[in-house]
């Protein structure tokens, strides 16, 4: 049990991400120094959104250059801190060497922060950003769990570096960490557990997984339909909010699911519909199994995935993060409006002309 002093600087890794940089806005409201590591410092046009961020907010922000595969990279930044966020880890789909472009960034950079952890005194507590990926490997996973759900004692035991890598670079990485707290008590690891983040972005050009999602939604990609894939979804200003709290309250331990529903995709493409009528081609049916199957190798993705995932329930138990972390879960709708209107304002989907 870490109680933190607010009056040190706190450090934040991966600062311009899309999590982080909604937790780095929280930690400028709040009044804190944030020792914000980011690629390159003097890219200005990178780091816009948080310099506005702190021009207004009581806090204020030192950047650091970080390099996730650099031993030693994060000793300075981390120089009278007792809270370290470790939010950055490579998620993307454009992958030619799951365990180049994955596995080792994940791998790696978990084992480098925490090194530099160990070589400093200061630092009290580790929050540390993994994922449902390191619990639910395929949503086939969830009816070998009790009660068909995945909880905070699941581990993702069926992915690799030939499936799911993602999933299991997340796994492998968090696995490291527990790891590497085990055997000293100075400091302590809080791991934050996020299903699918949703929701608008910080930065002009923020970028994840979810936006790609999320365009294809309203671009006409899925107006034939979609995969009946089942999904578990989070706001990220919530999550932001969860990664805050796993700082400072005191007694946060282990691992916190943080998921506000379990939902679709389908689910998603109503949502947008009842709001927007029939503006954009959002999908209204779910594809069958087998043409999903089918055209998988087509659109980049395994058959074995489709067979594990499509029609099989994905699901997770939240009540931990919100008895213990204190968390409360707006209301998805609101999330997936927020989200993409801001697609639409910044022209990224267009209207049915």
């Amino acid at each position: 049990m870490q109680s933190i002093d607010k009056s040190k600087p706190v450090m934040v890794t991966g600062a311009t991400g899309y999590v982080a940089g909604w937790l780095v806005k929280k930690l400028l409201d709040e009044g804190l120094t944030v020792h914000a590591m980011v690629r390159d410092p003097a890219n200005k046009k990178k780091l816009a959104h948080l310099d506005e961020i702190a021009t207004s907010a009581p806090g204020s922000i030192r950047y650091f250059a970080a390099d996730l595969l650099s031993e030693g990279a994060y000793d300075q930044a981390m120089q009278g801190c007792e809270l370290v966020f470790h939010t950055a880890s490579p998620f993307t789909s454009k992958i030619t060497d799951p365990q180049r472009d994955l596995v080792d960034p994940a791998l790696k950079g978990t084992r480098n922060v925490l090194a530099s952890v160990e070589r400093t005194p200061s630092v009290k507590r580790v929050v540390l950003t993994s994922s449902c990926a390191a619990i639910i490997g395929d949503a086939i996973d969830c009816e070998g769990y009790p009660n068909g759900m995945g909880t905070e004692a699941q581990w993702n035991s069926t992915s690799s570096v030939e499936h799911q890598a993602y999933s299991y670079s997340k796994t492998v990485a968090e696995q490291a960490a527990w790891e590497m707290v085990k055997g000293q008590q100075r400091w302590d690891l809080v791991v934050i557990n996020p299903s699918l983040v949703l929701g608008p972005g910080l930065s002009a050009d923020a970028t994840s997984e979810s936006f790609n999602l999320f365009r294809q939604l309203g671009n006409g990609k899925m107006k034939s339909g979609v995969p009946d894939f089942s999904i578990g979804m989070v706001d990220v200003r919530d999550l932001a909010i969860a990664h805050y709290n796993a700082g400072f309250i005191p007694e946060a331990n282990g691992r916190n699911i943080i998921s506000a529903e379990n939902s679709d995709f389908l689910t998603l493409g109503k949502i947008l519909r009842q709001h927007y009528g029939d503006a954009y081609p959002f999908p209204q049916k779910n594809l069958p199994k087998f043409l999903v199957w089918l055209m998988a190798p087509l659109v980049g993705f395994k058959r074995k995935m489709i067979k594990l995932n499509v029609g099989h329930k994905w699901q997770v138990d939240n009540s931990k993060g919100k008895r213990e972390l204190g968390i409360s879960y707006r209301p998805m709708q609101q999330t997936v409006v927020d989200f993409f209107q801001q697609m639409i304002d910044k022209g990224m989907v267009k209207p049915k002309s």
